[in-house]
């Protein structure tokens, strides 16, 4: 039987600023090792884990996923952090993006 194929997924870097008037991206920026963050703006305090809640929520929209297609891998503490998305390629993202 031939080896299973995992499904498509990647790694989303993001910077988040939470207690925003809207919930936006603002743009790709460079971080300290040369790499690509996306900047995303939520109305949720960071308050006992509703922006990452937020976050999830809010990138499940946008990007046409489900909440359980997307974990927080890095950063649960941090304004950075690192989601990993299943189901999804690093293209695909992209595009649904709108980058």
């Amino acid at each position: 039987m031939p080896a299973e194929i995992p499904p498509p997924s990647t790694r989303l870097a993001v910077r988040v600023q939470p207690g925003a008037k809207a919930n936006e991206i603002t743009g790709w920026i460079a971080d300290a090792q040369g790499g690509e963050v996306l900047k995303i703006r939520l109305r949720a305090p960071a308050v006992e884990g509703k922006a990452n809640a937020a976050l999830v929520e809010f990138l499940a929209e946008t990007l046409n996923l489900r909440p359980r297609q997307i974990a927080l891998e890095r950063g649960d503490k941090s304004r950075d952090k690192t989601i990993h998305l299943q189901g999804i390629t690093k293209e695909e993202m992209r595009t649904r993006l709108g980058q």
